[in-house]
């Protein structure tokens, strides 16, 4: 780790791959409790958080393996390659869009369990297509249709929306 004063820490490359590797372990984890396990997607950041310090790497490789060597886990977040590649890509935010936009989730935040459990009941999980409806002025609330979901419009709110990474899709 490099420091230069007023500028933060920098790492070197070794505290990145070091790093890197924890987000691996991480996240294989999560994955691994979800698709072999049957875990909810809600409970694995816990439980993974509990585990990834103990894991081999050789685990991890392993666990990887027998569930297809996943790109992301559950909640969208990329996994690094063991060689330390990992997809940096930025996307938006949902309540970055406009009504008419079409757009894919691709990521939600996984550490609040009560947050995933109203996501998923609304049917905005990774990989759903969502389309804004509408949007009330002021910070009011997006309304959204959600293929996957109930099968009925939803509304969030502009925080909410936030806190979900999509790509947009061509019309």
């Amino acid at each position: 780790m490099d420091h230069e004063r007023y500028r933060g820490v920098r790492l070197t490359e070794a505290g990145r791959l070091a790093a890197l590797r924890t987000i691996r372990r991480h996240r294989g984890i999560e994955s691994y409790l979800v698709l072999a396990l049957g875990y909810p997607w809600d409970r694995v950041h816990e439980e993974a958080e509990r585990l990834e310090h103990s894991a081999s790497d050789e685990l991890i490789d392993r666990m990887a393996k027998a569930i297809g060597e996943p790109l992301t886990d559950p909640h969208g977040a990329p996994i690094p390659t063991r060689d330390g590649v990992v997809d940096e890509r930025r996307h938006r935010r949902l309540s970055e869009l406009t009504p008419g936009q079409r757009a894919r989730v691709v990521r939600v935040g996984d550490e609040d369990a009560a947050l995933l459990r109203y996501l998923a009941s609304l049917g905005l999980r990774p990989g759903e297509t969502v389309t804004v409806a509408a949007r009330a002025p002021y910070d009011g609330p997006i309304s959204l249709e959600v293929r996957g979901g109930a099968g009925v419009p939803c509304q969030v709110g502009s925080s909410l929306a936030a806190r979900v990474m999509v790509e947009l899709l061509p019309d």
